[in-house]
C-alpha cells in the first residue's frame, strides 16, 4: 500500500440511465430492508423461542447471520451512489470491502456444509443425531467455519493488497473484488489472478459438487423409506438445495467463466447481494411449519406487550 500512487477508485456503477437507476433504488431498497428484517426475525424467532434450541435451528440462525452480514457488505453502498456522478471508494474501503466479502463467504460456505452433514445425520441416523450433532461440536463447527473463512480471505488480501496501483482507478462495476481489482495493478497479475480462481473459484465449484453429492445420497436413503416423516425429510431437502444453488452459482460463474461480461456479472453481483439473502429467509420460513408457528407467537407476543405497554 506504501508503493500505491492511487487512493481511491472509482465505480463506473450499474446503469446510466436515469429511469433503470430510480427502479433499481427502489428494486434494491425494498429487497434490501426485506431481507434484513426476514433474517432479523428469524435470529430473533430462533433466540427467543426454547422449542428451536436445536442443531438444525442453531445453523439456520448462524445462515441469517451471514446473511445480515451479505446484505450489509455491498448493497448500502450500491444503493447509496446509485444517484451519485461520482461513485469513490477509497483504496482502504476497497480492501476492507474485499475483505469482508472473502471472509463471509467463506463462513456461508462451510455453513452450507455443515447443514447438509446436520441433515445427512437426522436422516440417515436419526438415533445418534443428538449425541453426534451436540451443542458443543455446532459451536466448534461455527468456530471453524469463521476460522476458515478468516483464512480464505486473508491468504488473497496478502498479496493483494502489496499490488502496485498506479491508474487507471476506474472499476467496470459497484463495489470492489478480486477479479476487477487485480487487474487495475500495474504489473503482471496472471499468478495472483490464478490464485484467486483457484481459491474462491475451484473450491466453490468442489464444495458445490460435494454439497449436491451428498444431497443425492440423501435422498436416495430417504426414498427407501415410505412415511410421512419422509416426504417432510424431501422438503426440508429441497428447501437446503435451493439455497445451495442460489450461493454457489453465482460464485461459480463470477470466479471460474473464462470470459466475463460486465454485464452479467453485475446482474449476479446484484442478485447475490440482494436477492439471495432475502429468499434465503423466505425459503426457511414459508417451507417450515415449525418456523412459521413461532414466528407468529412471537410476533403476538409482541403485539401483545406493545399494547399493555
Amino acid at each position: 500500500m506504501n508503493h500505491s500512487v492511487v487512493s481511491k477508485f472509482v465505480f463506473l456503477g450499474l446503469t446510466n440511465s436515469w429511469e433503470i437507476q430510480l427502479l433499481l433504488f427502489v428494486f434494491s431498497s425494498v429487497f434490501y430492508m426485506a431481507s434484513m428484517l426476514g433474517n432479523s426475525l428469524i435470529l430473533l424467532t430462533v433466540t427467543m423461542n426454547p422449542h428451536l434450541h436445536s442443531p438444525m435451528y442453531f445453523l439456520l440462525a448462524n445462515l441469517s447471520f451471514i446473511d445480515l452480514g451479505v446484505s450489509s457488505v455491498i448493497s448500502p453502498k450500491m444503493i447509496y451512489d446509485l444517484f451519485r456522478k461520482h461513485k469513490v471508494i477509497s483504496f482502504g474501503g476497497c480492501i476492507t470491502q474485499i475483505f469482508f466479502i472473502h471472509i463471509i463467504g467463506g463462513v456461508e460456505m462451510v455453513l452450507l456444509i455443515a447443514m447438509a452433514f446436520d441433515r445427512y445425520i437426522a436422516i440417515c441416523k436419526p438415533l445418534h443425531y443428538f449425541t453426534i450433532m451436540s451443542r458443543k461440536k455446532c459451536i466448534l463447527l461455527m468456530v471453524a467455519a469463521w476460522i476458515i473463512g478468516l483464512i480464505h480471505s486473508i491468504v488473497q488480501l496478502v498479496f493483494v493488497a502489496k499490488l502496485p496501483f498506479c491508474g487507471p482507478n476506474i472499476i467496470d462495476s459497484f463495489y470492489c473484488d478480486f477479479p476487477r481489482f487485480i487487474k487495475l495493478a500495474c504489473t503482471d497479475t496472471y499468478r495472483l489472478e490464478f490464485m484467486v480462481t483457484a481459491n474462491s473459484g475451484f473450491i466453490s465449484l468442489g464444495s458445490f459438487f460435494i454439497l449436491i453429492v451428498s444431497y443425492i445420497f440423501i435422498v436416495i436413503t430417504v426414498w427407501k423409506h415410505s412415511s410421512g416423516s419422509s416426504s417432510k425429510a424431501l422438503s426440508t431437502l429441497s428447501t437446503h438445495v435451493m439455497v445451495v444453488i442460489l450461493f454457489f452459482g453465482p460464485c461459480i460463474f463470477v470466479y471460474i467463466w473464462p470470459h466475463p461480461t460486465s454485464h452479467l456479472d453485475k446482474f449476479l453481483a446484484v442478485f447475490d447481494a440482494v436477492l439471495t439473502p432475502f429468499f434465503n429467509s423466505i425459503i426457511y420460513t414459508f417451507r417450515n411449519k415449525e418456523m412459521k408457528m413461532a414466528m407468529r407467537k412471537l410476533c403476538s407476543h409482541f403485539i401483545i406487550y406493545r399494547r399493555i405497554s
